[in-house]
């Protein structure tokens, strides 16, 4: 029975999607990191949903096979809320699944769903693991010795150079589409501006075979979407920054509380010098000395 979720499309594919949206190149994925060997594409069933307008939540490709719904997401910059977007997104396969396929809700019968797996890929500057698990749980307030009613998990897969090689190279894609972002880096490290830098990355990958075809094929496309996927990562990061100056503009005592959270816990994050710290909660916010110490306080203690 089919679960497809159809909602209609108002955003383009990322890079990551437009790259595995061929069911040969998604099952080669899914095996590498599930230990399988499926090999009929007609085993797998794509149900991305196009477009979802709930808080913004959107991801690059959700699929069923073998009775597992999968959830795989490319993030170049950590995100430590994705099990709470992860919640949402599947909720909603859920209820379409429920729904295209006549199952009710009130049955007496136990219904029979499949399991959900939801794989982010990794390949931000930020140094990680190999592999983490993120876990809806670590947000609650309370802790729970018994377990939570509700859970979800999240599994992160570090696809820069170095990590994973076993999974990078069970994955010629995968791995080309991390080298092609590497490249780009590089460029932007060397001082090129951002459009330069992805040309010159696009070029060096054809003459070396590295996506070759696909490049070839959707190259304006590509760097269209690259640039997009740029300046939306850019706009997250100054949303932090910015944070106490739209709190300040809507007159929300809580716009500044979030903006000074934030900066500390990005910065403890980072292993920033706490008189670095110090330093910029005073300049960015106008504290003095005893206010920034007290915030730094709080903060630390709340993150351990």
């Amino acid at each position: 029975m089919s679960s497809k979720v159809r909602v209609r499309r108002t955003y383009k594919d990322s890079l990551f999607r437009m790259i595995f949206r061929e069911k040969e190149e998604l099952l080669s994925l899914y095996n590498v990191v599930n230990g399988s060997d499926y090999k009929n594409t007609e085993d797998l069933e794509i149900n991305t949903i196009e477009d979802v307008i709930y808080m913004g939540i959107k991801n690059d490709v959700s699929f069923l096979i073998d009775d597992y719904l999968n959830l795989y997401e490319a993030q170049s910059s950590w995100n430590p809320n994705m099990p709470l977007r992860g919640l949402f997104y599947l909720a909603a396969l859920y209820r379409g699944y429920v729904g295209e396929n006549g199952l009710d809700l009130y049955s007496e019968a136990l219904l029979k769903l499949p399991a959900p797996n939801f794989i982010v890929f990794y390949n931000g500057s930020r140094a990680r693991g190999d592999m983490e698990q993120l876990k809806l749980s670590d947000s609650y307030i309370k802790k729970n010795r018994d377990g939570y009613a509700l859970e979800c998990t999240v599994t992160v897969l570090n696809i820069n150079y170095g990590h994973n090689e076993k999974i990078m190279k069970g994955c010629r894609k995968l791995w080309e589409y991390a080298y092609l972002v590497e490249e780009i880096r590089k460029g932007i490290k060397a001082g090129l501006r951002l459009e330069e830098a992805v040309d010159r990355a696009v070029e060096h990958c054809i003459e070396n075979e590295i996506l070759a075809d696909f490049l070839r094929r959707h190259q304006m496309e590509v760097k269209d979407v690259i640039l997009t996927e740029y300046n939306e990562a850019h706009h997250v990061e100054n949303e932090k920054r910015l944070s106490f100056e739209q709190g300040v503009a809507q007159g929300l005592e809580q716009g500044l509380e979030q903006g000074i959270r934030a900066l500390i816990l990005d910065n403890l994050e980072e292993d920033i010098p706490q008189q670095r710290i110090l330093e910029k909660l005073k300049a960015r916010f106008g504290l003095s000395e005893e206010e920034a110490v007290e915030r730094l306080r709080r903060y630390t203690i709340k993150k351990e």
